[in-house]
């Protein structure tokens, strides 16, 4: 699994970074998230997948695909 933030639709909700820390850090400039790394260990799918669903504002971006 990669993910992605869409950058232009982030408004630091801070919601991912509270569910899966070691897969989101957010930016001491503006208080948006990045993502850690694009592709997301195995054992961090679920917490991932939970944090796509919970961001107010649909930001998170995932997919099946390989490192790019």
């Amino acid at each position: 699994m990669r993910v992605e933030v869409e950058s232009s639709r982030c408004q630091g909700h801070t919601l991912c970074a509270m569910i899966a820390p070691e897969s989101f850090v957010l930016d001491d400039v503006d208080g948006h998230a990045h993502a850690v790394s694009g592709q997301v260990p195995d054992d961090h799918h679920a917490s991932v997948a939970e944090a796509a669903r919970s961001c107010p504002e649909q930001a998170i971006l995932l997919t099946d695909g390989g490192p790019r």
